[in-house]
Formats: structure tokens, C-alpha cells, sequence
């Protein structure tokens, strides 16, 4: 599992992070804490021996985002993204960065956000299905080189089905059993991402807005043991 650190300054997530284990999650640190706290701040998270996932989802032109992925290389992160519509060659490039680096990060695309929808694309002039759009992104990011993508739950299933057990699949939008979806359009539960075909859970709120984040780590386990056991 990874716990998604989505706070605005260093001091709430350090707070949060003060209550987890490395051995029970991984950190996604995203735009908002970067540009709050920034490398300082990722140096911190894994000198404590935690794995961060530096999710700033790249998309630019291909020289800038390779140079961007060899800084994170550098900074010692154990996943990156980039958005998959950056295109095959900004994809390459990525991995060109990446390529022979001892312990280097994995990179993983972006297909299309969990926030959005069909109607979504047609507001911005694609006239498809989001996830045959989802579909069509997550072939050419893995024959551009990805490891793997960051997709819905709901997109596992298809996704694994149709590229076997290669790439890896980065699920966010994830929601135990009875919390709200918040703003999140495409979710499914622990156990039925997992069961989609799904090999890493990205969980927010429900651990960082938690009592008790640990006990609410453990509990969602739990959650996928019982559903695939």
C-alpha cells in the first residue's frame, strides 16, 4: 500500500508519518507537499527508510522531463510518473533517464486522472469513451518503456487481461468499505482492486484523516486478505 501524503507543509506530514511504518506502507509525495517542502522533505522521508513514490505526473517536452526523471533518479525516489498523452518520445525519454541507473526508480504513466469522465474528454475535444482512451495510453506508455501506469481500479481488469502480468498497475481512488468516494469519480474498494488485477493501492484520507492511521493500514490489510483469501 501506499499512503498518499496530501497536505500542504511538512510539519502535518511528518506528524502523519510519525504514526506509520515502513515495513506497512510506502509515501506518495504529489505536487502540493513538493512545492510546499520539496526535495528537503523527500531526503527526510527516506532517511527514515521509507520508499516515495514522487508522483508530479511529468509532461513537457521530452529533454525536460528526461532531465526532471535524473533528478529524481538522484534524489533516491523509488516510483516516478509522467502523464502518458505526453507522447511516445517524452515516454522514451524518461526511460532513457532512468535506463542503467543502480536502484532506479520505476517509472510509471499516467493514463487518464480518476477525477475524470467521458464527459470530461469532451470538454477538452476527445470524442471517446474514457476507457478506451484509458486503453489507448496505457499501450503506448508500456511499448514506450514504462514500467508501469497509474490507472482506475475499474481499469485493472481489462488492462491486466489485455497486457498480461508485465506491467505494474498503480491504483488511486481507493476507498474501504463503506467511505465516502469524496472527489473521486472511478473508485472500488481494496479487495475488489486487488482482485481486478491491481498491485499497488494508493490510500488517502482514509489513513491520513484517520484516529488512528496504523490501526486503519492494518484494517484495510485485513480487508484484502479476507476478499482474496
Amino acid at each position: 500500500m501506499i499512503v498518499a501524503l496530501d497536505f500542504s507543509n511538512a510539519s502535518e506530514a511528518l506528524s502523519l508519518v510519525d504514526r506509520v511504518d515502513p515495513s506497512e506502507c510506502r509515501l506518495k509525495v504529489g505536487s502540493e507537499l513538493f512545492a510546499a517542502a520539496g526535495r528537503t522533505l523527500v531526503e527526510r522521508l527516506t532517511a527514515r527508510g521509507f520508499e516515495v513514490f514522487l508522483d508530479l505526473k511529468f509532461h513537457d517536452i521530452p529533454n525536460t522531463v528526461a532531465a526532471a526523471c535524473a533528478v529524481a533518479r538522484d534524489l533516491g525516489v523509488w516510483m516516478v510518473t509522467v502523464h502518458a498523452s505526453g507522447g511516445r518520445r517524452m515516454i522514451e525519454a524518461a526511460a532513457g533517464a532512468l535506463a542503467g541507473s543502480k536502484d532506479r526508480p520505476l517509472l510509471v504513466a499516467v493514463t487518464v486522472l480518476t477525477s475524470i469522465g467521458t464527459d470530461d474528454l469532451v470538454d477538452i475535444g476527445l470524442h471517446e469513451n474514457v476507457d478506451r482512451w484509458a486503453n489507448r495510453l496505457a499501450v503506448l506508455a508500456i511499448e514506450a518503456g514504462s514500467d508501469g501506469l497509474v490507472c482506475s481500479a475499474r481499469e485493472a481488469r481489462g488492462l491486466r487481461s489485455n497486457m498480461g502480468p508485465r506491467p505494474v498497475l498503480v491504483t488511486p481512488g481507493i476507498r474501504p468499505r463503506g467511505d465516502s468516494a469524496g472527489d473521486q469519480r472511478r473508485v472500488m474498494t481494496p479487495g475488489e482492486a486487488i482482485r481486478a488485477g491491481a498491485d499497488l493501492l494508493v490510500v488517502g484520507r482514509p489513513v491520513t484523516q484517520s484516529d488512528d492511521p496504523l490501526g486503519a493500514l492494518l484494517a484495510i490489510r485485513s480487508e484484502i486478505s479476507d476478499a482474496v483469501g
